[in-house]
């Protein structure tokens, strides 16, 4: 493509993205002093930080195409993770993924889940862990409730040989796990009723619909109580805190997402997230403009939302929570750079006055995302996201 032809910013983006290529063709950073730079902003995204802190975290998918190597539908094995770290501390100054081990002797057995409540199987499918559908009509539901209503919640969660492991790991100081995150009420919801049979539930069914809510609530809270007072907490000293990923919540409108999914999401916030600076994050990587009025009022503390959700926008409604986004996640699967510093510099531009960004994917980060563009991306912090310079 002829200069000629090339919009003003792009030209300008292509010109900075030679600017910041050493004569090996890999961006230039001071390794050393992005680490520590980074230590100091990722404390407080809000802050007097030298710069915008990194949130990207790579993850054992994006091996295979950094090696040159076949996927074997697995997660990657031992040696592999070892190449993959010897190549990050040359390329990004550190090793970035966590070596696999064997079961570990110092951990509880597994409890029951909220969807093994609602008698929902979770399968690996395509890479990725889905929820069957456990009721597909309106009568499923209403027995499936009646059933899930009936059931005594810290007997049904906890495995048969929990008492032993308990006494056994009692004097090790190591604690139960403790419920604080689960996937959102909507998606949750979609999963094990239907996608389609949530949204006509909602408008043809709405005393069901309710129950349905009411039910997901009451069970979340009823997890979270059992596992605290099984790891000695009180409602007093138990921490706080709690995490949703819900990216099916954009499939409704705001009416139906302020009957469904916000009453369970200020339920739980309202037991486990009371103060301001308690931990109240949605991962929605989805289209949630339109939802962000109704999340405003739940004061959110941490979002991460999808590409076409605007920094701009989700701090006009969310002015305290840390923004982990809002790079394209295709933008850096695809090692588009002249993308990423585009949307990287349209970001900074956006949170320099107030801060709060932690730059991260509007996402996951998918397989193909390769360390040459996560070194750009440090390049790009280093040099044009300094809040030290503004």
């Amino acid at each position: 493509m002829s200069a000629a032809i090339i919009s003003p910013p792009a030209q300008e983006n292509a010109l900075l993205l030679r600017s910041l290529k050493g004569s090996d063709g890999l961006a230039r950073v001071d390794l050393d002093r992005f680490w520590a730079d980074q230590e100091e902003a990722v404390a407080d995204p809000f802050g007097d930080i030298p710069q915008v802190p990194l949130g990207i975290r790579m993850h054992g998918e994006c091996v295979y195409a950094e090696l040159g190597v076949a996927e074997d539908g697995g997660p990657p094995r031992g040696e592999l993770v070892s190449a993959y770290n010897a190549k990050a501390v040359r390329l990004v100054g550190r090793p970035l993924l966590k070596a696999g081990g064997g079961k570990k002797s110092g951990v509880y057995p597994a409890v029951k889940k909220l969807h093994d409540v609602f008698e929902a199987r979770n399968v690996w499918h395509s890479g990725s862990w889905w929820l069957e559908q456990s009721a597909s009509n309106a009568d499923e539901l209403a027995a499936l409730l009646d059933r899930v209503e009936q059931r005594d919640i810290r007997a049904f969660i906890l495995p048969p040989d929990w008492e032993a492991a308990k006494q056994r790991l009692a004097g090790t100081g190591v604690k139960p796990p403790l419920y604080r995150g689960q996937r959102g009420p909507v998606t949750f919801a979609m999963s094990i009723y239907g996608v389609e049979n949530l949204i006509f539930l909602i408008l043809d069914k709405p005393a069901l619909a309710a129950r349905f809510r009411d039910t997901i609530s009451r069970v979340m809270l009823d997890i979270a109580r059992v596992l605290d007072e099984e790891a000695g907490y009180t409602p007093d000293t138990a921490p706080h805190g709690f995490s949703f990923c819900d990216d099916n919540s954009a499939l409704l409108t705001p009416e139906m997402y302020e009957f469904f999914g916000y009453p369970i999401l200020k339920a739980i916030w309202d037991r486990y997230s009371p103060n301001p600076g308690d931990r109240r994050f949605q991962h929605s990587d989805s289209a949630m403009g339109h939802l962000l009025p109704i999340l405003g009022r739940l004061h959110l503390t941490g979002t991460n939302f999808g590409p076409t959700v605007t920094v701009r926008e989700i701090r006009q409604h969310l002015p305290h929570a840390v923004i982990a986004g809002q790079l394209a996640p295709f933008t850096f699967m695809r090692n588009d750079e002249e993308g990423i510093v585009a949307e990287f510099l349209r970001d900074f531009a956006m949170a320099r006055e107030a801060r709060g960004l932690l730059f991260a994917t509007a996402g996951s980060v998918n397989g193909g995302s390769r360390l040459r563009s996560l070194r750009l991306i440090m390049s790009l912090i280093q040099h044009h996201g300094r809040y030290d310079r503004l």
